[in-house]
């Protein structure tokens, strides 16, 4: 996003123009649409912190970035390696919501037929996924299977002309959504040997998902979806010896891939992105809550004190309602495509479709629709 080109003066006017009830921003101190949304700030905002590891930005501007996310009203990581990042520079209390993945997607898919077992690995081709250490792993695995490798990457090139006399790996490249869930679902054994930064492991629970046994490097990424032994197997990052043992046990033990994928299934079932949008729809309720009590507390210490602008709060909250939780409330997206043409990159309206008895007002921020 350039600062200051026509797409970002048309975010402006979104979130100036648009009557939006909450904002949900995803890493909201990067700049662009989700920094100037958090600067704006038009309605309550919940904020989703993703990253992991380590942040110069954080690290040297911990200070004004402090400062910028006091707007923020509730506060989301999407693993506890994101929780220490943020929090170690920012402070603050923060709820663990760990990426949903579309389970029915996985396990209705149709499977790829394969003559032989097959291991799947799908990672992008560099050191830290650890292709290298399953395709060293290899030499100590049976002949009769196949190791399917998708995507590509900067390794890509040297690691085909290193293990170019193995007829057992075959290169997909990049695959599509549905190329992917069927390979996952005709694969004997999913192979995840990253070695390190993965805060949180989306592509387990998409395998667990798609009734796939789990075999990954003993991250805190990973053990944050795994548990070794109980849905999955998890090994030291970087032992290629201790990788193929596993890998070896899976493949020649039906009884524990038995054990693997009903665990694995029960626990994708915690990951759903039901599940997922359900508790966003309760903090996006407790969000606006949060916001109007903070307007009735300014609002009362103005009048208290005898300070101008209560008049302001206080015709704001005769016409604020909050929306109350409802068997009937549905979250839904609309968009105002008369006044945001295609193509301008405005937001999608985040509204709630409620009961008659429920109703909508203004608040000093945006209307509530």
């Amino acid at each position: 996003l350039r600062i200051f080109s026509p797409s970002f003066f048309e975010k402006i006017r979104a979130l100036r123009d648009e009557d939006f009830d909450v904002l949900h921003l995803h890493e909201p101190l990067v700049p662009g649409p989700s920094m100037t949304s958090l600067v704006m700030h038009p309605a309550p905002i919940v904020a989703t912190f993703h990253a992991a590891g380590d942040s110069t930005s954080y690290r040297l501007l911990s200070g004004p970035l402090r400062k910028m996310i006091e707007n923020v009203t509730v506060r989301c990581v999407v693993s506890k390696d994101a929780e220490s990042l943020v929090r170690g520079y920012l402070g603050g209390r923060y709820e663990v919501l760990y990426n949903g993945v579309e389970i029915d997607r996985y396990r209705n898919a149709k499977s790829f037929k394969s003559d032989v077992p097959a291991i799947f690995f799908c990672g992008r081709h560099e050191p830290r996924k650890g292709l290298e250490v399953l395709l060293k792993a290899l030499a100590l695995l049976p002949a009769d299977i196949d190791c399917w490798v998708a995507s590509d990457g900067p390794q890509t090139q040297e690691l085909r002309i290193r293990y170019a006399g193995d007829a057992r790996i075959k290169w997909l490249g990049r695959l599509t959504d549905e190329e992917k869930i069927a390979r996952l679902r005709g694969a004997a054994v999913f192979c995840a040997p990253s070695l390190m930064g993965e805060s949180f492991g989306v592509v387990l629970i998409e395998a667990m998902a798609a009734g796939t046994p789990v075999v990954a490097s003993s991250l805190d990424g990973y053990k944050n979806v795994a548990t070794n032994g109980v849905d999955s197997l998890l090994v030291a990052p970087g032992d290629h010896v201790a990788l193929a043992d596993a890998l070896r046990r899976v493949l020649a033990d039906d009884a524990l891939t038995v054990d693997l994928i009903h665990a694995g299934s029960v626990r994708a079932d915690v990951y759903s992105m039901r599940a997922l949008a359900e508790r966003y729809v309760q903090i996006y309720v407790s969000a606006i809550e949060q916001y109007e009590a903070a307007v009735r507390d300014a609002h009362s210490m103005l009048l208290a004190n005898g300070l101008p602008g209560a008049d302001v709060l206080g015709a704001a909250l005769d016409q604020m309602s909050v929306i109350r939780k409802s068997p009937e409330s549905q979250v839904i997206l609309t968009f105002n495509a008369e006044r945001y043409p295609r193509g301008t990159g405005a937001p999608a309206r985040a509204s709630a479709s409620r009961p008659r008895s429920i109703s909508a007002r203004c608040s000093s921020a945006g209307t509530l629709s």
